[in-house]
């Protein structure tokens, strides 16, 4: 089993690299096939989209059919069958297609960890193992930057994605071949998505799960990229640089989330305190604006550090679900979290364009940072009335 979890954590860590390295080849993809900003916007959106619309049969299938053949089904065919795609793609279409493709394959990996945790690991360390699975599968976000970068670069960035599709379709027959499937729970116990609606404290943290990754996701997978380089020039390794560093801060936040519930004793408090600070830099980006790159770049890792509390918040909701509901539990949170991420994906290209026109490019990209802070700023107020309960 902890062999087969290494090859799921390894996917997952392709997932997060999938979401946010259009960020560093949006310059050469639309030098070589025309694919603008708004272009790359709508096929982040569209990763998010359908990563999000598949959690529910996702999840009848983790409690149905168990995650090592919804795993290796889906990441193989769709996952590296997407890669495969978009190395080969001609314009932005078979991007946008490409990155459809690719989020319904990736839609299974993470869940199928939590699936797995929930019922083999004692319930108190459900949000440490949350935390350290985002944590260690960051490591495709920092991949996903200079390394990336310096790929493209060496290899031109269509060799690049054969590589990836390759490896995506080697790590889908580990994970058929080595993961097992948890035991199953008390075969009487019956139900459905319904009864986890039934419960109350559910809708208060569903908001919160909505608004607690778009923000940060949109500013690594998409914004920081025109940002830096359009307010102080950044070159291609600039860009990686500042991604990277993000991404690095990203990891360190959600490992450092993970153990908090059990120091401080409390998930709420924790998450309504990270998302405070997190709303905070946004605002910032808007009301102080950096003068220089480094300045910029600090932003920056502070939002992906205090942004992480992603898992964090699934710990809180699976708290409230019975075992033989996990699957579908989880996923319904993951479908709001990558949902929300979709959302923010979809609307962030023409809320800017809109301000641009409006106050012009430099105020516009400031303009927008608070809003993703006002999104924040609005789940946290449904959450603060939600339940607060640790393992």
């Amino acid at each position: 089993m902890k062999v087969g979890i290494c090859f799921l954590v390894m996917a997952y860590t392709f997932s997060q690299f999938y979401r946010a390295f259009l960020a560093v080849l949006a310059p050469v993809l639309e030098q070589e096939i025309g694919a603008t900003a708004a272009d790359l916007a709508r096929a982040s959106g569209l990763w998010f989209a359908a990563f999000a619309l598949m959690q529910l049969p996702v999840g009848w299938a983790l409690d149905r059919l168990g995650p090592r053949r919804t795993t290796a089904v889906l990441f193989g065919v769709c996952a590296a069958g997407g890669a495969a795609l978009f190395a080969l793609a001609q314009g932005p279409g078979a991007i946008q297609l490409a990155m459809t493709l690719i989020g319904i394959g990736c839609a299974p990996v993470l869940m199928a960890s939590y699936f797995i945790f929930a019922r083999q690991y004692p319930s108190a360390v459900f949000g440490t193992l949350a935390g350290l699975t985002v944590g260690i599968s960051s490591l495709g976000n920092i991949a996903s930057a200079l390394p990336m970068a310096l790929a493209v670069e060496a290899f031109g960035w269509r060799a690049s994605v054969w590589v990836l599709a390759a490896a995506t379709a080697l790590i889908a027959l580990a994970i058929a071949r080595l993961v097992k499937d948890p035991d199953a729970p008390d075969s009487r116990a019956q139900g459905s998505l319904f009864d986890i609606l039934k419960t109350p404290a559910i809708w208060l943290i569903l908001p919160m799960m909505f608004v607690s990754y778009g923000p940060t996701a949109g500013i690594r997978g998409l914004w920081i990229t025109p940002y830096i380089s359009d307010r102080f020039d950044a070159d291609l390794t600039q860009i990686g640089n500042a991604t990277l560093l993000m991404s690095l801060a990203m990891v360190v936040g959600s490992l450092a989330y993970g153990p908090m519930d059990r120091l401080f004793g409390t998930r709420k408090w924790v998450i309504l305190g990270g998302n405070l600070v997190l709303a905070g830099f946004c605002f910032a980006l808007w009301l102080l604006p950096p003068a220089d790159l480094k300045t910029a770049t600090a932003l920056f890792v502070a939002i992906g550090l205090f942004g992480s509390s992603y898992p964090m918040v699934i710990a809180h909701g699976r708290s409230f679900f019975p075992p033989h509901l996990i699957g579908r539990g989880v996923t319904l949170l993951n479908l709001f979290g990558m949902g929300g991420a979709g959302v923010v994906q979809f609307l962030s290209a023409p809320a800017y364009l809109q301000l641009a026109a409006v106050r012009g490019p430099a105020d516009a990209y400031g303009m927008l940072f608070a809003v993703f802070g006002l999104i924040i700023l609005v789940g946290l107020t449904v959450y603060l009335f939600s339940e607060d309960r640790t393992d």
